[in-house]
């Protein structure tokens, strides 16, 4: 009877081969994984890219704060400098807040690792080796 539990049984070659389609599978779908990760990734650092180039616009406009048309419609009621000086301010403030979510988008899409697929691989590799080490027993 137990030599019939043996018959039973899958040949080594076929476990070789099993291991080996599966293998090539697992690694087919982890690298398609990382694939979609890195398009994830790619998209929030160009989003953030394009925050710091806002940023990068306003803050010229900052320096546009300065020109006679703005400034002369604030001089009306305060002296011109004091007019320059609020207009600066403000398109000052508008490209701080801009390059701060600018910072926060390209900081989300970094390191340009990913992440997910890499803890996957861990996981399959610790679940192999377990399955190795419970074959060999």
């Amino acid at each position: 009877m137990d030599s019939q539990a043996v018959n039973h049984d899958p040949s080594l070659a076929d476990l070789a081969r099993q291991l080996s389609n599966q293998t090539t599978e697992l690694v087919r779908h982890e690298v398609e994984l990382a694939k979609a990760e890195l398009r994830v990734k790619g998209k929030r650092a160009g989003i953030g890219a394009g925050m710091f180039g806002g940023a990068g616009a306003l803050g010229l406009y900052a320096l546009g704060a300065l020109t006679a048309a703005i400034i002369a419609g604030i001089a009306e009621a305060l002296p011109v400098w004091a007019s320059a000086l609020i207009v600066a301010a403000l398109y000052g403030a508008i490209a701080g807040i801009l390059a701060l979510r600018g910072k926060k988008k390209v900081q989300q899409a970094t390191p340009p690792l990913p992440e997910q697929t890499v803890q996957s691989v861990k996981e399959d590799v610790r679940y192999t080796k377990q399955r190795a080490q419970e074959a060999r027993q």
